[in-house]
């Protein structure tokens, strides 16, 4: 499912991003939140290690943004959101994972819920499964959410229309 980006209106009408309920942050050194990042345009690409849609096309598409823009104007970050096979995706092998395959932008792992299957995370997002590409605004609003593999063209492309919008817009 796709939810291209909403363009019209006023950012104000666009629902605040929900924060991340990360249980544990890797390649930063402290915990991260999207208040923190206000002012730049937020990728958070949500993965499991053992996701083959994650592994061929999500992961290296969010460290391909990661190294075309400028860290000050975009974030990219990462959100292990594990919904099965949990005796298999351990912090330990995330952390082999991630080093193996040279990811370099934080990474949170998505908290688990009480009670229920979906993390905490991707339940606030509602996500569908993995991947999920979700867009923010400078201003900390959802513009755009993508389940499944997306073009490199079109998330290139959404994330230019961010950038290109005032940064105070709905502030």
């Amino acid at each position: 499912m796709t939810s291209p980006i909403r363009a019209g209106g006023p950012a104000a009408s666009f629902p605040l991003a929900p924060p991340i309920s990360a249980a544990l942050w890797l390649n930063t050194p402290g915990p991260l939140t999207l208040a923190q990042l206000r002012g730049r345009v937020v990728v958070l690409h949500a993965f499991q290690m053992l996701c083959p849609g994650c592994v061929s096309h999500g992961l290296p598409q969010a460290a391909e943004i990661r190294r075309a823009f400028d860290p000050d104007a975009v974030a990219v970050l990462g959100l292990h959101s594990v919904f099965e096979h949990h005796e298999a995706m351990t912090p330990a092998a995330l952390r082999a994972f991630v080093h193996e395959y040279r990811l370099t932008f934080p990474i949170a792992v998505d908290a688990p819920s009480d009670p229920g299957p979906l993390p905490r995370t991707m339940h606030a997002y509602r996500m569908q499964g993995t991947p999920t590409l979700v867009l923010i605004d400078r201003c900390g609003r959802v513009r755009a959410q993508h389940f499944g593999v997306v073009a490199d063209l079109v998330a290139g492309a959404e994330i230019g229309q961010l950038l290109a919008e005032p940064a105070t817009a709905g502030i």
